[in-house]
């Protein structure tokens, strides 16, 4: 009696099959579309950029000329001499330096606990409080800047620094709010619990837990409000009367005059007062990227 064996059959490991020719060719044709039209959008945004540093570097007659001159030639630092030698520019800067800090910081502990308020807690009125805080933010500064004002000159606050800290606040807060109600609430409850569990107080998973994980969040925030209040011109042109408190914004108005506008001049400004924005952005540029990524995972 003989044993037979059977042996289980072996099934061949096929390739991948590539897709049809025509549907690479159709895949690759858009790829190559989508990369231009990304270029195109790159070089409208960056174009008056350049426009604008280019533009500092050239002579006055350059700068006054039918036909383009794309790039400067000659070239020249003449135009950042008449910038530094108009009064106030050191003062201004300083102004700004101060509010924009203090806008920041405000906004950012403020918010912060609203955010934390409005992503853990439940309370009653909290989606009003989100609906209203999504409301602020769809109304144009424009349409503040009145009833600011009056609320601002009854407490005796304009001409100050600290009304328009309380000013630039106004949108720069519920910005902010929203912002970082949306970091807060990826970070996972369940690692709160878990402390909780491990014998930690609230106090101590807000310290050990959120404020970690939330941290890239709170820099990409702090950089996007400290942008819109450094760029803010409405409010510190109509608040601030006297010259020694203006801002940097309002300080480049001096370049508008009524003899003309000396654009050298307003461009080398206008490239200074921009620098210290992009040096703060090319040093955190990572944290930036890093926080808004974990903002868009769950709001």
């Amino acid at each position: 009696m003989t044993a037979t064996t059977t042996l289980a059959p072996q099934t061949a490991v096929l390739p991948a099959a590539r897709p049809p020719r025509g549907r690479r060719l159709r895949r690759g044709g858009s790829r190559t579309l989508w990369n231009l039209l990304g270029l195109a959008i790159a070089l409208v945004m960056v174009f008056p950029v350049y426009w604008m540093v280019s533009s500092s570097f050239k002579t006055g007659i350059n700068l006054r000329r039918v036909e383009p001159q794309w790039f400067p030639s000659p070239f020249t630092l003449d135009s950042y001499r008449r910038a530094f030698e108009q009064p106030r520019f050191v003062g201004s800067l300083v102004n700004s330096l101060v509010v924009v800090t203090a806008t920041a910081l405000a906004a950012l502990v403020i918010g912060f606990l609203a955010a934390l308020a409005l992503a853990r807690l439940k309370f009653t009125g909290r989606k009003i409080l989100i609906i209203m805080v999504i409301t602020i933010q769809m109304v144009p500064v424009e349409g503040l800047i009145i009833p600011m004002y009056l609320m601002l000159n009854q407490a005796g606050l304009t001409d100050s620094a600290l009304g328009l800290t309380l000013a630039y606040l106004s949108f720069v807060l519920p910005f902010t709010v929203w912002m970082l109600r949306g970091f807060i609430a990826s970070v996972p409850r369940d690692l709160e619990e878990a402390a909780w569990v491990d014998g930690a107080s609230r106090a101590q998973a807000f310290r050990r837990i959120i404020l970690p994980l939330a941290a890239p969040g709170l820099v990409a925030t702090t950089v996007f409000s400290v942008i819109q209040a450094w760029n803010e011109y409405l409010f510190a042109y109509v608040l601030l009367k006297q010259n020694d408190k203006q801002t940097v914004t309002v300080w480049l108005d001096t370049f508008i005059t009524t003899k003309g506008v000396d654009w050298g001049a307003l461009t080398a400004a206008s490239t200074v007062v921009a620098l210290p924005i992009v040096i703060l952005f090319a040093i955190i540029q990572r944290k930036v990227a890093a926080g808004i990524t974990a903002g868009a995972v769950k709001g």
